[in-house]
């Protein structure tokens, strides 16, 4: 069945005419002879600001007919009608010239924002579906209130030593975030291979990050940083290492109910360059069992500091439509996205970016390979 809301084509159209039919009636019955002429010249105006070129030409074309016929049906002189007539016109060309301006800007904004687009893939390309023991899955929504490119980035390796991931949000927007979002994105592809632990792999990118930030000058400890969560899946899939560095907590989605991953210790975001503050020494790694068919639920904070009418934060442990069984995590993806956007009426004030991973059950004909219980400590 077709939807009878009106488009903003349609209303439009509807107010230029509308705009049309009072001003001639103000004209035929208003006491005065040039009561009407306000509005007929304001029809090209809105059409100019709304509608398409052809469209405004032909509202400014009726609006200078109308013009002349209510002065001939008047008994106007000739020198009035063609005040009138000069009037109507003149706004008409100039609604025009601004359609055609608004037509151009438009223009250029679809331009920028495709190659804002761009470069956004070219620097967070997706993940791939599947690493490992693990099906990946990942989605990045922009803030309505941003027109510019966003600081979050993800990324899933694997490695000599399991699968490698990272979730992390740049401090800042636009190009000088893109640029971050490089170097992290690029030091974690580099160091993922190579750093022998997940603590190890977290100085390396500590260490650049504040490396690209001195690079840019000046730069104070709460200013060029970024917060992360960076995780590691054993080869078999069973242990789960998680190691954040001021990010908002990752959550373990499993047989219906979701549990926030808090660490042991809170810590500093990386590149804030403090040195043995953040050294790696001192970082604890917490371990936690990944079930079969359990996924790994990492978020930015455009999703825990998302926000309905009321100001009330949003919150997914809490969330009825987040309490259902996921077997795979595009699905899992999908339903936060909708949930969040239910939440804030699809406002969102910051970007969101969602990974998801799930380690895939193990067939019947498999011997389950034993894993350690549940636990935590201090790499």
């Amino acid at each position: 069945m077709k939807s009878l809301q009106p488009t903003p084509v349609r209303v439009s159209w509807m107010l230029a005419a509308l705009a049309l039919v009072v001003g001639v009636l103000l004209n035929l019955f208003a006491p005065q002879p040039y009561m009407g002429l306000p509005l007929l010249a304001a029809a090209p105006l809105v059409a100019g600001a709304m509608l398409s070129f052809r469209s405004a030409l032909v509202v400014v074309c009726a609006a200078c007919v109308i013009s002349v016929g209510l002065d001939l049906e008047r008994g106007r002189p000739a020198t009035a009608r063609y005040v009138d007539l000069a009037v109507v016109g003149l706004i008409g060309v100039l609604a025009l010239a601004v359609n055609r301006l608004l037509l151009r800007q438009g223009r250029d904004l679809a331009l920028a924002r495709d190659v804002a687009e761009a470069v956004q893939r070219a620097v967070l390309p997706d993940p791939p579906r599947e690493v490992g023991p693990l099906a990946v899955a990942a989605g990045y929504t922009t803030a309505q209130a941003e027109a510019r490119i966003g600081g979050d980035l993800y990324a899933v390796q694997e490695t000599p030593y399991g699968v490698r991931m990272i979730i992390g949000d740049v401090r800042g927007k636009g190009m000088e975030a893109v640029a971050a979002v490089s170097v992290a994105i690029g030091a974690f592809r580099q160091e993922a291979e190579y750093a022998p632990t997940l603590a190890a792999l977290v100085q390396r990118l500590d260490e650049a990050m504040a490396r690209a930030a001195a690079r840019g000058g000046p730069v104070t400890s709460t200013e060029g940083f970024t917060t992360a969560v960076l995780a590691q899946v054993s080869a078999d899939g069973g242990a789960l290492s998680l190691v954040n560095r001021g990010h908002p907590p990752p959550y373990l989605v499993h047989g219906g109910q979701l549990v926030r991953l808090d660490p042991t210790l809170p810590q500093l975001p990386l590149g804030m360059a403090l040195g043995d503050a953040s050294s790696a020494g001192s970082a604890p790694v917490d371990v936690v069992r990944l079930p079969p068919g359990a996924s790994l639920l990492l978020v930015t904070d455009g999703v825990t500091e998302a926000r309905d009418t009321q100001g009330t934060f949003y919150d997914p442990v809490f969330s009825r439509r987040m309490g259902r069984r996921f077997t795979e995590p595009e699905a899992l993806v999908d339903a936060l996205t909708k949930d969040v956007g239910r939440w804030t009426g699809d406002h969102h004030q910051d970007d969101m970016a969602i990974l998801a991973v799930t380690r895939r059950p193990v067939p019947p004909s498999a011997t389950p390979a034993r894993t350690a219980p549940p636990r935590r400590h201090r790499a």
